[in-house]
């Protein structure tokens, strides 16, 4: 089903952010201060519109409660970063997730509103290393403390056959959520379509499940 979000911030984080999520199908509203961080990404969202995330005024005017999750993406400026999550929390977001330089920022952030908070950095080291040790996994995102995404190269096995012949959901316990083929994200995946030998998918599982088959 089909979220919005609300990103705020666009540097190269939150770029990458607002784009991923409008390929995985999602209404994206991207915001900065600055008019070329916007026009970099007008044409890969919904919408982008130039605001000061730290003027009341602004952000009051981007209807925070209309989102399903705001991303607060501004990790080199902490004073606006949690002056953006107080505000946004103050104009009643559902959901809060905010983009930490460091622990300390992470803690600012937390007792100021945020539901949860990232550190790219850090969580992209533990995701390479986990990449490095467990074959075939390409990429990985922990959403909780037992569920996780993997983006793992197809199975040899399964180059051929289609979806609806592998049954994955049944004989692995996982959800393919997206497909990756030749550079681009769909999510809208045809159970009859047979898999190429380059394509990569994004399994949704618990952890147990997700190590089994690997």
């Amino acid at each position: 089903m089909s979220k919005s979000f609300l990103i705020i911030g666009l540097g190269r984080f939150g770029q990458s952010t607002a784009r991923m999520l409008t390929t995985l199908g999602h209404e994206v509203l991207a915001v900065d201060k600055r008019a070329d961080r916007v026009s970099a990404v007008k044409d890969s969202v919904l919408r982008a519109v130039q605001a000061d995330s730290t003027d009341e005024r602004a952000i009051s005017q981007l209807g925070i409660r209309n989102f399903d999750c705001v991303v607060i993406c501004i990790g080199d400026d902490i004073r606006s970063s949690v002056l953006a999550t107080v505000l946004c929390r103050e104009m009643g977001a559902k959901k809060i997730v905010a983009k930490a330089q460091d622990d300390l920022h992470q803690k600012l952030l937390i007792k100021t509103g945020a539901d949860r908070v990232v550190q790219p950095e850090h969580d992209g080291g533990i995701r390479l290393a986990r990449s490095l040790v467990s074959d075939g996994v390409l990429d990985a995102l922990d959403l909780s403390e037992e569920y996780s995404i993997h983006e793992v190269a197809i199975p040899r096995d399964w180059i051929g056959h289609s979806l609806e012949q592998i049954n994955v959901r049944n004989r692995y316990g996982v959800s393919i959520i997206a497909l990756r083929r030749d550079g681009h994200v769909t999510v809208n995946i045809n159970p009859k379509d047979s898999f190429h030998d380059d394509d990569s998918i994004y399994l949704l599982g618990d952890d147990a499940s997700l190590d089994r088959f690997k």
